[in-house]
């Protein structure tokens, strides 16, 4: 069954990891039905800085403002199954883990959470201190997924975008859909 999922991007630096998962669902639109698309104004500002232009305003899905409450996602009666939060700052993640729901964005967050669905922060963050550990720990004990930016190296990745999709296929995985990637043993 198509899935109807949120995309929320932070201001975290890894604007490529938010471009190439965007680019991939674009890829497999048989997969889900509705995408609703969550920028900060930190992310426009991070995308700009690291990938050189604007093109998130080219992306073809509804973009939706930090306090638009009226989102269809930001109720548990509208049936959304997924967040991803791709790069997830730590700031985000605290709010999260505190059950702050002071914008669309935590507020999803906690709509994933209450309804047992799929909310997965892609931390981007290095190194850790101890209150990212805690509030990543405090997340997955309530059924948070966390998936941190870290690529893999077992498909020989040759390019920035091919090391990047290490983490992107990985989080579509978790996501539950069906992608093309490198599998450990095959």
């Amino acid at each position: 069954m198509p899935r109807k999922i949120v995309v929320a991007v932070t201001g975290a630096s890894g604007a490529i990891y938010a471009k190439n998962l965007l680019n991939a669902l674009s890829a497999i639109p048989e997969q889900w039905s509705e995408l609703g698309l969550l920028l900060s104004n930190n992310a426009q500002s991070v995308w700009e800085t690291e990938l050189g232009d604007k093109s998130y305003q080219d992306l073809p899905f509804p973009l939706y403002g930090k306090q638009d409450f009226s989102a269809p996602f930001a109720s548990g009666s509208a049936g959304y199954d997924t967040l991803i939060v791709v790069p997830c700052s730590m700031g985000t993640m605290g709010r999260i883990a505190a059950g702050i729901s002071d914008d669309l964005l935590t507020r999803t967050a906690d709509v994933m959470l209450k309804e047992r669905r799929k909310l997965i922060l892609v931390a981007r963050e290095t190194p850790y201190n101890l209150i990212h550990i805690k509030n990543m720990e405090t997340i997955s004990l309530a059924g948070g997924i966390i998936c941190p930016a870290t690529p893999s190296f077992y498909s020989r990745p040759q390019t920035i975008d091919e090391v990047v999709n290490t983490v992107v296929h990985r989080v579509l995985d978790l996501a539950g859909f069906q992608v093309k990637s490198f599998r450990w043993g095959k």
